[in-house]
């Protein structure tokens, strides 16, 4: 058999060998680090015996694949560790998730973040044992039978909800075995940097029927250094928290009357104005025309779940969960021919979805929000430049902020519509647009839409997090459903193509990675209050009101702190509340006609004129600046 190597290399084997075997016939190396294995595509234990020609690529934690089954390892030797300490606990499930893994487990008595301490000390010393994993198989009923004897209700519970004709498999790691399909490690041994993070209340298969189980988070990596960067910025996202934020920077609230909508409250739409002036200055100049289409419409226009329906005229209608239609039925209100596309509609629309109370967070999963939709009409020659338009729109957008991001492009899925040929086209204009940008980007084979393929962006924050916001969709289906048509330029009718896209994906998830991002610290153009007016003294407020005034009048969005307290107090509560600019006014001041300038970037900056102050304050905003700190402060600590 010819075994094809990730690097196109191939190895010849006479007989069959196992994906570690294969491993270790490369490098000794290789067999240490690696993980699990892909194989055609699939990622696969590394036990599984290959028997005939295919593609193998070696997964080591580097690869998703790899730290998933690494992560995996570390929660079975998580839950052999609980059942050691605790043997009456009952297992449920335990998979490896984006940044970790978790455990969920039925007790009696809750555990404590005590009781992790104790877990995390057992889970050392089944890492020195260093316990190989077996892998072993057994029919339904022996499996049934092998899990109640060992008194575990959930895993039976999960072996009699599978196939018929399911491979049931369990894996053995000294004296625990855990129902489960794999992969693993070959041992417990490669793990030895790990932490487990949080405890947390999950329903059993998700369902608020069911009992309420305990979970417990952790993560693991293979080397200390990664481990401690990761915590290290678990905790710097806590203080970054928006929630934690926005209620003490007064940017928006959340009400029991209303859970999962949020309230704006003044400086929070200030910031969310600053965005939106934003968009829309952008979206002129590339060439969009705003529109805004309602809230409610006919129920037939949607085809989706989680929706809020309503009933009018004995008709079923719907508060939109997405604007598509609403563009759509614009694109159809009047005869369009080919010298009116490309058509870009914009619409920054409220759409509504109901979202579980449990899935429910901040700004970041709500159940109403602004989506700052677009929807591009266009011909098939004009996809590639279009793709190419929207491209650069939200490179520049991210840049601005100084996000790095990354692209993915998503391939035609199993369950899909449209015929090939439309999939070719659509596929080749994206794939098309990203190579002349220079782009680099991975292919997600078989991850696109059911109606076409995509392109994801996914953004990097300043702590290192991944956000996925932007998107471009290719979009055959909608403009046949909706029968709409151009005229060509030979006379006939034609069917348009249709491009869906977001920038910011929903605004207020955007503003809550934006306040996380900056840690509630914005750039000038962006913060709510840009400068606060600090009077010495009450005796100063004539000439602070003064200064106020000036400055609403030239357009900045400023506050005076009236009250009677100290200089140094104020200048400390103007940066707990992290405003860029802060003027003092004084005796020295109001006689010279000046302001003495205290900034979150470089600390204090001397006096300047009233008027010089505003000048340079104005070009800031306006050239939407991140002026750099250049003064270690406590404003910017």
């Amino acid at each position: 058999m010819i075994i094809t190597l990730k690097d196109g290399s191939t190895k010849e084997y006479s007989e069959p060998k196992s994906i570690i075997e294969i491993a270790a016939d490369i490098s000794e190396g290789l067999a240490r680090m690696a993980c699990a294995g892909e194989v055609n595509g699939e990622v696969e234990d590394l036990r599984t015996v290959i028997d005939k020609d295919c593609n193998l690529s070696i997964l080591t934690f580097n690869d998703e694949g790899g730290k998933a089954a690494f992560r995996h390892t570390t929660s079975h030797i998580m839950a052999q560790a609980i059942k050691r300490l605790y043997p009456e606990t009952k297992l449920a499930i335990g998979p490896s998730i984006a940044d970790g893994f978790y455990y969920d487990v039925d007790r009696e008595t809750p555990l404590t973040s005590e009781d992790l301490e104790k877990i995390e000390a057992e889970m050392k010393k089944i890492v020195k044992e260093d316990l190989k994993l077996e892998r072993f198989e057994l029919p339904r009923a022996e499996a049934i039978a092998f899990m109640k004897e060992k008194e575990e209700p959930y895993k039976v519970e999960l072996i009699e909800d599978l196939p018929e004709d399911a491979v049931i498999s369990f894996y053995r790691q000294g004296e625990f075995t855990d129902l489960c399909a794999g992969p693993h490690l070959m041992s417990t041994k490669p793990v030895k940097a790990f932490k487990l993070t949080s405890l947390a209340g999950a329903y059993w298969r998700g369902s608020e029927k069911n009992k309420m189980l305990q979970r417990i988070y952790g993560t693991a990596f293979t080397k200390k250094a990664e481990l401690e960067e990761y915590l290290h910025m678990i905790e710097e996202a806590k203080k970054r928290d928006h929630r934690k934020l926005g209620k003490e920077l007064g940017l928006f609230m959340m009400s029991e009357d209303g859970p999962g909508f949020p309230f704006f409250l003044p400086k929070g739409m200030d910031l969310k104005n600053a965005l939106m002036d934003y968009w829309r200055e952008i979206h002129r100049k590339a060439g969009y025309v705003e529109i805004s289409t309602p809230i409610i419409l006919n129920r037939r226009l949607w085809d989706k779940e989680n929706m809020y329906t309503t009933v009018i005229d004995d008709e079923d209608y719907a508060i939109k969960p997405m604007n598509c239609p609403g563009g759509v039925l614009v694109y159809k209100s009047e005869p369009r021919s080919y010298r009116d596309l490309p058509l870009r509609l914009a619409e920054v629309g409220l759409v509504h979805r109901h979202e579980k109370s449990g899935q429910l967070h901040g700004l970041m999963r709500v159940r109403c929000f602004n989506q700052d939709d677009a929807h591009i009409f266009m011909t098939p020659e004009q996809i590639k430049d279009e793709i190419k338009g929207v491209a650069n729109l939200i490179d520049q957008v991210y840049k601005l902020f100084g996000f790095k991001y990354h692209v993915e492009l998503s391939t035609r899925p199993e369950d899909s519509m449209g015929s090939d040929e439309d999939w070719e086209v659509a596929t080749e204009g994206l794939r098309g647009a990203l190579d002349d940008l220079g782009l680099d980007y991975v292919v997600n084979e078989g991850d696109g839409a059911f109606y076409g393929p995509k392109i994801d962006f996914h953004l990097e924050d300043s702590i290192g997090r991944t956000w996925q916001c932007g998107t471009i969709q290719l979009d055959f289906q909608l403009p046949q459903r909706f029968e709409l048509e151009y005229t060509g330029a030979d006379g006939e009718k034609h069917r348009p193509i249709m491009i869906h896209r977001v920038v910011y994906g929903s605004v207020e998830r955007f503003i809550g990675i934006l306040i996380e991002h900056f840690a509630g610290a914005f750039p000038t153009w962006l913060a709510p209050v840009q400068v606060k007016v600090l009077p010495i003294s009450d005796k100063y407020a004539d000439y602070g009101k003064k200064v106020l005034d000036a400055l609403h009048e030239a357009g900045i969005r400023a506050e005076m702190d009236t009250r009677s307290e100290k200089i140094g107090y104020k200048i400390r509560e103007a940066q707990g509340q992290k405003i860029p600019y802060m003027l003092i006014a004084g005796a020295k001041e109001e006689e010279a006609g000046l302001v003495s300038v205290r900034s979150r970037f470089a600390g204090d900056e001397g006096q300047r004129s009233l008027e010089q102050f505003i000048a340079d304050i104005k070009e800031e905003i306006a050239s939407r600046v991140n002026r750099p700190v250049t003064v270690e402060t406590k404003e910017n600590k």
